[in-house]
């Protein structure tokens, strides 16, 4: 079997009380030293600019144009133009006063005028900060005044949220432009506030495009790109030009090394957020290798006809997206009729024992790709040739079924914003990597931490532990937290909390959370003592355990009711049974579950942190069932243990609908 990593220094025996840590590892591809940057390139800037030089009339960014509400082809604009507005909008920002190190928001879904704010920034040495809401409630007006944003692009339908934030952080913010048009009223009442507003083609005019750049620097601040790792407020992660342009490159070695690089004849499907760093580094990528990037309308309706229309050959997805492709492609193999049905196993079963002998994707069982599993591709245009998984862990079962199925590469990875994305990613076309996150990227060294407490050691025969990095592609602190800086960077390794184990063969496997924090499938992140504290206060339980996992979109949770008030309301409804058979009772597992998320919502949980189903308990948590300690904390790993088979009801109830 190949091993895809080497170690280049020793294990570290526990010393007081620092952990033991086990050996040190790189990429195989990255065996003689970390992938060093060329000379010569000092910002991502300059990745746009040359590929400018080399195609400036390849499509660069491309979106569906509606005339009186049809939608039609793509549209296209070419590197230069992009390139000719971006210097345009970057010198109307400068004649707005911000001068390199100043910030500037973006705030909106995908779109060709986020990447040209995006460049427009980056030429002149402008932080960008992307501003985003699912961070909880009020955090865009956070992240403007944590950040001093004094200039922000917003998307059309968001200007009337952002102009009712403005009293409250008009102190820092002067100038919103908008993505597209803005009305005089929505002027008239942001100047109010002290700040001026314009539309797109209104700033753009104000603009020149033959202003002089400024020179920048790898070690210069490039983006400060806020994320909630934990609870209380958003974190500003500080990431340098050097940072994503070693992130960017190192992800063209792999693919150089292992498959194909991306060329300027690749389409890229522009979907997940740009304000995420993982779609953010790929299309900065795409960007460095002249390849288009197509725009979805920003509805999911509509994002299948988007994907057929563009027709593009990379797709980078989260786990909840591919298991929706899943489930769509089995309900129609499922409805086919037994012989095709019968003959899908067939093809699958063969080529399946092909990539388990070794055998490349397209080398695999090419017949059964032409006439079996066509359909399949054609689903995602037809083109497709490398597919991205990242954000959460991906099914085994699911990551099997498209890597068979789909003509293509699949490639899962794990990455944090405090890594610059990927940190970790599988290899192209090694089979065996399924169900990990594959090896460190080359500009990366990983290494694991023993957690005692946790009953996880570095050191075992089956290594389990921190996942700590050290490299080229980690962000430089916390913006104004040095204080938390110094909690995650300890002798130089950066320490991720997520814990890890290592595979034979050098590849990852994530296999728990540090803290009891953890990231949904659509990649969201959960901190459920949090969340815990704040269903607490709903007088109708006397405790409660939420649940959810990197593999579910959704939490559930074991509650225990308080039996005075089940008992009344079961008076007051004409319910009948003891506490027991009340705790079983449908209704009032409703009546509960209603009760908890209206809680949730009066204290301003999100959608994603509320309850989609609930398991009645009448027995309390009790140290004799080791479900909690002599303080009353809850023991996690226990309690999954002990409520499994209840878990793993309330997920199948939800998915089948049947609560």
């Amino acid at each position: 079997m190949a091993v895809y990593t080497v170690k280049v220094e020793e294990s570290r025996p526990s010393i007081g009380n620092t952990p033991s840590a086990g050996p040190v590892y790189r990429s195989i591809y990255a065996k003689d030293g970390l992938m060093e940057l060329p000379q010569g390139i000092q910002s991502p800037w300059e990745f746009f600019s040359r590929s400018v030089e080399r195609n400036p009339k390849n499509p660069m960014l491309g979106r569906r144009e509606i005339t009186d509400g049809k939608v039609g082809p793509y549209i296209w604009q070419t590197y230069q133009e992009v390139y000719d507005k971006a210097i345009q909008i970057g010198s109307a920002i400068r004649g707005r006063g911000i001068n390199p190190g100043g910030r500037c928001g973006i705030y909106g879904s995908n779109c060709p005028e986020w990447i040209i704010t995006m460049e427009a920034c980056n030429c002149h040495g402008i932080y960008y900060v992307p501003l985003y809401d699912t961070l909880g409630a009020n955090a865009v007006e956070f992240i403007i005044n944590h950040a001093e944003v004094s200039i922000a692009f917003i998307q059309e339908n968001k200007i009337e949220a952002m102009i009712t934030c403005l009293p409250r952080c008009a102190a820092n913010l002067k100038t919103i432009v908008s993505f597209g048009k803005i009305s005089s009223a929505q002027k008239k009442e942001a100047e109010v506030a002290g700040v001026s507003c314009f539309s797109w083609d209104e700033f753009s005019l104000l603009g020149s495009e033959t202003c002089k750049l400024p020179p920048k620097e790898k070690s210069d601040i490039c983006t400060i790109m806020y994320t909630s790792g934990t609870t209380g407020d958003p974190k500003g992660v500080l990431l340098t030009n050097g940072a994503i342009m070693a992130e960017v490159m190192t992800i063209d070695h792999l693919l150089v090394e292992t498959d194909k690089a991306v060329t300027e004849e690749d389409t890229y499907f522009s979907f997940l957020p740009l304000a995420h760093v993982f779609d953010q580094i790929i299309e900065t990528y795409c960007i460095y290798k002249g390849a288009s990037i197509g725009f979805w309308r920003g509805d999911v309706r509509y994002l299948v006809e988007d994907i057929q229309e563009l027709k593009p050959t990379i797709f980078c997805g989260v786990p909840r997206v591919y298991d929706r492709i899943y489930t769509g492609i089995n309900d129609k193999i499922s409805s086919g009729g037994a012989f095709k049905r019968i003959l899908f196993q067939c093809a699958y079963n063969c080529k399946l024992k092909s990539l388990n002998e070794g055998l490349k994707q397209d080398k695999a069982a090419p017949f059964c790709d032409r006439v079996i599993f066509n359909k399949i591709k054609q689903g995602l245009g037809g083109r497709v040739r490398i597919m991205l998984s990242g954000a959460a862990p991906l099914s085994r079962h699911i990551e099997e079924f498209l890597r068979v199925t789909s003509g293509s590469i699949l490639l899962q990875g794990y990455g944090l914003t405090e890594s610059c994305a990927g940190c970790f990613t599988s290899v192209a076309n090694v089979f065996s990597m399924m169900g990990t996150v594959g090896v460190p990227v080359t500009t990366i060294e990983a290494r694991l931490e023993s957690v005692p407490d946790m009953g996880y050691d570095a050191l075992a025969a089956v290594p389990r532990g921190e996942i700590c990095l050290r490299g080229k592609t980690l962000f430089s602190g916390y913006y104004k937290r040095p204080d938390l800086t110094e909690e995650v960077f300890i002798d130089g390794w950066f320490h991720t909390g997520d814990i890890g184990e290592w595979q034979p063969n050098g590849a990852m496997k994530i296999v728990d959370r540090k803290k009891n924090i953890f990231k949904l499938s659509q990649g969201e992140y959960v901190a459920v003592e949090n969340i815990e504290n704040t269903y607490s206060r709903c007088p109708l339980i006397t405790s409660i355990w939420v649940y959810g996992n990197s593999f579910e979109s959704f939490l559930v949770a074991v509650v225990i009711p308080d039996r005075k008030v089940l008992e009344d309301w079961a008076v007051t409804y004409n319910e009948v049974g003891d506490f027991e058979s009340l705790c079983r009772n449908p209704r009032a597992r409703k009546y509960i579950l209603d009760e908890l998320n209206n809680a949730g919502r009066k204290h301003k949980l999100r959608g994603f942190e509320l309850l989609k189903s609930v398991h009645l308990e009448p027995t309390p948590f009790d140290i004799e069932r080791d479900l909690i300690t002599p303080t009353f904390k809850l023991k996690r790993p226990q309690l999954l243990k002990y409520y499994k088979d209840r878990v793993d009801e309330l997920y199948g109830e939800v998915k089948g609908t049947k609560i």
